[in-house]
C-alpha cells in the first residue's frame, strides 16, 4: 500500500461538530462550527475559528463571549441549518425551535438542548487568514443532569455525540478504552 499525496489543506477529520451561540439573549444567534478544540488545562482553554464575513463573527468580537454547545444525532438537523443560514437573515433559535438557557457567567444564550454547554470569555483574537482564532478561557461547563451517572460523572456514551469528517455529519461509536488502558497492569485472575 502507499499513500497518495495532495496539495495542503483542511484534512484533519473527524472534529467535534458544535453549535456556538453568542450575542445577547435579545440579539442572539448561532454558528455552527468544526474548527474548535482545546488548547489548554489550566487555565482551561479553548479555540473557535471563525470567517470574518460570518454574521456571528462580530457579535463574538463586540461581546467578547460565546459558548460552545455540544450536538448530537437528535441535533444534527439543526447543526447542519444553523450552519448555512445566515444568523442576519433569520432567528435561528425560533427556526429550529431551539430553546435559549441563561448562563452562568456570560450574557449570551445556551442552547438547553445540547448535553454540554461551555461558557467562554475572549481572550484574543488571532488573525491568520481566510479564519480568524478566538482563543477563550472557559468558565463555566454546563452539563444536563440526565447525563450524569451514579458517580457524578458526565456519562458521554448516553448523548449520541456527533463529528464532522470531510463534508458529512458522524454518530460517534461505542467506547473502546479509557486514557491509560494500553500500559494498566492486568488484574490476576483467582485460582478456584
Amino acid at each position: 500500500m502507499s499513500k497518495i499525496t495532495w496539495k495542503p489543506g483542511t484534512f484533519l477529520y473527524p472534529l467535534p461538530a458544535v453549535m456556538v451561540s453568542c450575542g445577547t439573549m435579545e440579539n442572539s444567534n448561532i454558528i455552527t462550527v468544526a474548527w474548535t478544540g482545546i488548547i489548554n488545562t489550566d487555565p482551561a482553554m479553548v479555540y473557535i475559528s471563525v470567517r470574518p464575513t460570518r454574521h456571528s463573527y462580530n457579535l463574538i468580537k463586540q461581546t467578547g463571549e460565546f459558548v460552545i454547545n455540544l450536538t448530537t444525532k437528535n441535533l444534527s438537523y439543526a447543526t447542519d441549518w444553523c450552519g448555512v443560514k445566515s444568523g442576519a437573515k433569520v432567528d435561528k433559535f425560533k427556526e429550529m425551535k431551539l430553546t435559549k438557557e441563561e448562563a452562568k457567567f456570560i450574557k449570551c444564550p445556551m442552547i438547553k438542548e445540547s448535553p454540554v454547554s461551555v461558557e467562554c470569555k475572549v481572550k484574543e483574537i488571532r488573525e491568520l487568514g481566510s479564519h480568524h482564532m478566538f482563543v477563550a478561557e472557559v468558565l463555566a461547563i454546563n452539563a444536563d443532569e440526565k447525563y450524569i451517572d451514579e458517580k457524578g460523572a458526565f456519562d458521554i456514551s448516553k448523548c449520541d455525540l456527533i463529528a464532522y469528517s470531510n463534508g458529512n455529519y458522524y454518530s460517534l461509536g461505542k467506547k473502546i478504552g479509557r486514557f491509560g488502558f494500553s500500559v494498566q497492569k492486568k488484574k490476576k485472575r483467582r485460582k478456584k
